[in-house]
């Protein structure tokens, strides 16, 4: 079957040309059938490669060589719509979004930030579909064909004006008052010309000027507070309003012995040394603590036994947890007016102190709940450390690049260190308490001697970086130090203080936070927490990772070992909760 009077039949050179006569001399009709016919389009119509008839210019987006001569406007039109509309490619690509695929569409930063900050301030915007602009140029996009999304009535009151336009901005303009009468010098109506200042500016007292000989002398007694010495002791003025609610039934037994005594009725010996037992990594969660309405950002167990806990939020609140029995909220400790920053128990347990974003460190008492003392030198202190050997001292970290030592009996300053160019992280003793190692925001480790504000051990590399995070090996050989590159670091605690480079931890993203290191009680397992929640568990001597759980919807800020259970945790984090892992 041939198509008659198609495009190619009429490209034909014998097309003028007359058709010969059949041999019989009959005539036939095919002359005016074929005019009769309809004209059919079998070809549609292409762009041929003959330069005298071609009729739009096509260059091969990968070449690098153009042998045409093609304008500039040609060259910087946009790309309009999807590249490939309903065609394979679409169908089978992943989906780059939650709910499809999104295009790559034409829209200048400058269009798009301006279409932003208009919504942001009048609530309207342009229709950014390219799908809203017609070919005769009428806008039929957005909301009902109007072209706009958002506030639909503003955009066409202030005629779809947008940020960088004088219509918008006039309503948020100050309004300019009265030039008045050239007639009247004084008084209501008065002629102030050009002079004319806006509506509600306040003439005659410029802004920020004390009012009265009483601001101006509270500000002379401010300068006189900046001036005096650093390092003298202040007096914390919210001392005396801390109080304590007990949640419990009865705060003795029938013996008269409080929370804090050792529990005897479990399996398990809590007063057993701590570490004589292998421990096993947790998998599963067997209950979780609610009680701070804010991120939990540091928790702490009972020292040797393990059957209290203790947690700080950011909620200003300090709480103390039963891990046995019915592993309710024991007592919650007020008086911090912000944030707490640390809470650190005394090695016998009986007291324990409290670091908080409002420059105070208060000392409670576990048992009554009463706040025994409070310290404070103007300063946030970061990190606390009670030395082993004398409870009633306590070094105290701050941001202002010192640690102060403190002596808890007479409230007073005994000591300072400030060799440090940054605030400091942390504070941990080693070398049989003799001697203290402390890290900094300066990227740097110092060791001191106790009592000695000299630094006898100064560790600083170009590769480190800041250190927030530090917990030493059970058998207080090795330091591990959580260094915001996102590993993991060892160093001796002993004389020399060395990086020991054959042991690196990496795999979890820690950078910008101070997550928090902990060994297991056998020295085993190191484990630390996540910007993502998850809780990442290496063994010690191979050095690789062996397990990871998630443990929070946000960041795991804590991570910390019972004492005397085998495969025992608590973690903490910024969903304000904290969870108990066996």
């Amino acid at each position: 079957m041939s198509l008659v009077g198609s495009s190619y039949d009429a490209a034909s050179s014998d097309e003028d040309q007359p058709s010969p006569a059949p041999a019989n001399n009959i005539a036939t009709p095919t002359a005016s059938i074929r005019d009769k016919r309809p004209r059919v389009e079998s070809a549609p119509e292409v762009n041929l490669e003959d330069p005298m008839v071609l009729s739009r210019t096509v260059l091969d987006p990968s070449s690098q060589v153009m042998t045409k001569n093609v304008p500039y406007a040609d060259l910087t039109l946009p790309v309009q719509g999807p590249r490939n509309p309903g065609g394979l490619l679409a169908r089978s690509a992943a989906n780059n979004v939650l709910t499809g695929r999104v295009e790559q569409q034409a829209y200048s930063e400058h269009d798009f930030r301006l279409q932003y900050n208009t919504y942001q301030a009048f609530g309207y915007a342009n229709d950014p579909s390219t799908l809203s602009t017609r070919e005769d140029g009428s806008v039929g996009g957005g909301v009902n064909g109007s072209g706009f999304i958002g506030d639909i009535d503003r955009a066409k009151q202030q005629g779809g004006a947008t940020i960088m336009d004088r219509r918008g901005r006039n309503e948020h303009r100050a309004k300019r008052q009265a030039k008045g009468d050239a007639s009247i010098l004084d008084g209501d109506g008065a002629y102030k010309g050009p002079w004319a200042g806006y509506e509600g500016e306040i003439h005659g007292q410029p802004e920020g000027a004390a009012e009265a000989k009483g601001d101006v002398d509270q500000e002379e007694k401010k300068e006189e507070k900046s001036e005096e010495p650093q390092g003298e002791e202040k007096v914390d003025e919210g001392f005396g309003s801390e109080r304590s609610i007990f949640h419990g039934d009865q705060q003795f037994d029938y013996l008269g012995r409080s929370y804090l005594h050792v529990p005897q009725d479990q399996d398990v010996d809590l007063n057993h040394e701590p570490g004589s037992q292998g421990c096993f990594a947790p998998k599963k969660c067997i209950h979780t603590w609610k009680g701070h309405s804010k991120a939990v950002s540091s928790i702490r167990f009972f020292p040797n036994s393990g059957h209290l806990l203790l947690s700080g939020g950011m909620d200003g609140k300090v709480k103390l947890w039963d891990v046995y029995h019915d592993r309710r909220c024991l007592r919650t400790f007020l008086g911090h007016k912000k944030a707490i920053k640390q809470v650190e128990f005394s090695p016998d347990g009986k007291r324990f102190l409290s670091a908080s974003y409002d420059r105070t460190v208060k000392l409670w008492d576990s048992e009554t709940g009463q706040c025994i003392r409070s310290f404070t030198n103007g300063k946030v202190a970061n990190c606390l450390a009670f030395h082993p050997d004398n409870p009633s001292t306590f070094l105290a970290g701050c941001a202002d690049r010192r640690i102060i030592q403190w002596d808890m009996d007479e409230g007073k300053v005994t000591q300072e260190y400030d060799q440090h160019l940054g605030a400091v992280n942390t504070v941990t003793f080693v070398d049989g308490n003799r001697r203290f190692i402390t890290t900094s925001d300066d990227k740097t480790l110092r060791a001191w001697e106790f009592g000695i504000p000299v630094v006898i051990k100064y560790v600083a590399e170009p590769y480190m970086h800041s250190m927030p995070a530090v917990a030493l090996h059970p058998e207080r050989k090795w330091l591990a130090c959580q260094s915001l590159d996102n590993q993991i670091l060892v160093y001796g605690a002993t004389d020399r203080f060395r990086q020991a480079r054959n042991r690196r931890f990496t795999g979890h993203n820690v950078s910008g936070y101070a997550c928090q290191v902990s060994f297991s009680p056998d020295g085993r397992f190191l484990t630390s927490g996540d910007s993502n929640g998850k809780v990442f568990f290496w063994e010690w001597r191979s050095c690789k990772k062996f397990k990871e759980i998630q443990a929070h919807d946000g960041v795991c800020i804590g991570v910390t070992w019972h004492p005397q259970e085998t495969s025992k945790m608590a973690t903490c984090g910024w969903d304000g909760l904290i969870k108990y892992w066996d």
